[in-house]
């Protein structure tokens, strides 16, 4: 017996919350969350994610299911590939965060009070998250054609998927930025927590990297 449309979306928006906690997403949204000194921004952060994430998979997905083509294997890795050349990007920017923080010191009443101002780029988060997004398309397309049986159904299984990643991203986004809004006021935890994760964030990015360009393939392929 087949599948009902609705029980068909139902399971497009828990893949989506699934999808959503792959170690490269919250692996690169950690190093959002490491700017966060209010709990809410580093919860938009994983919504902003979500919304670029969806916005690339929804305009690529669709187009390349109205053509009935097909993203080929060498440039489905490629785009794969942008995701660890920018988790190393965030990795080491985030560790060199703290090298370039500016701590001014204000004297009020005898007393010196150290600021170190961080902003959560949403921009930023969002650019992740179409980074992510462009690099999944190929595999978004065709689970989305081996489930649905027209271009619409495909558009609408596409969205709630995407619906799925964002609350997804944003309950572990919330859970990320716990540590990082507690420790804000204690400069030395907080650089430690903060370098940790960009060291998480290089690390994995190399190993990303590596593991498709060696284990897989991809630099094979590009040499063909």
């Amino acid at each position: 017996m087949e599948l009902s449309l609705f029980s068909i979306l139902g399971i497009g928006f828990i893949l989506g919350i699934k999808h959503a906690i792959e170690p490269d997403h919250v692996i690169a949204v950690s190093t959002i969350a490491t700017q966060s000194k209010k709990l809410w921004r580093s919860s938009l952060a994983g919504v902003f994610w979500g919304i670029g994430h969806t916005a690339t998979l929804f305009i690529i997905g669709v187009i390349i299911i109205l053509m009935k083509g097909d993203i080929p294997e060498k440039w489905a890795m490629s785009l794969e590939f942008l995701v660890g050349i920018m988790l190393v990007y965030l990795g080491i920017t985030t560790i060199l965060s703290f090298k370039n923080l500016h701590i001014q010191k204000h004297e009020h009443d005898r007393e010196v009070h150290k600021h170190h101002p961080k902003n959560v780029s949403y921009f930023k988060s969002t650019f992740i998250g179409f980074v992510h997004g462009l690099a999944g398309s190929g595999a978004m397309v065709l689970l989305t054609m081996s489930t649905v049986n027209s271009a619409l159904e495909g558009a609408v299984y596409i969205l709630i998927f995407g619906a799925g990643t964002v609350i997804g991203m944003l309950f572990f986004t919330t859970l990320i930025g716990i540590p990082f809004v507690l420790s804000s006021k204690k400069l030395s935890l907080n650089k430690f927590l903060t370098q940790v994760t960009g060291g998480i964030s290089t690390v994995f990015g190399i190993y990303y990297m590596y593991n498709l360009g060696i284990s897989e393939g991809l630099f094979k392929l590009w040499m063909q």
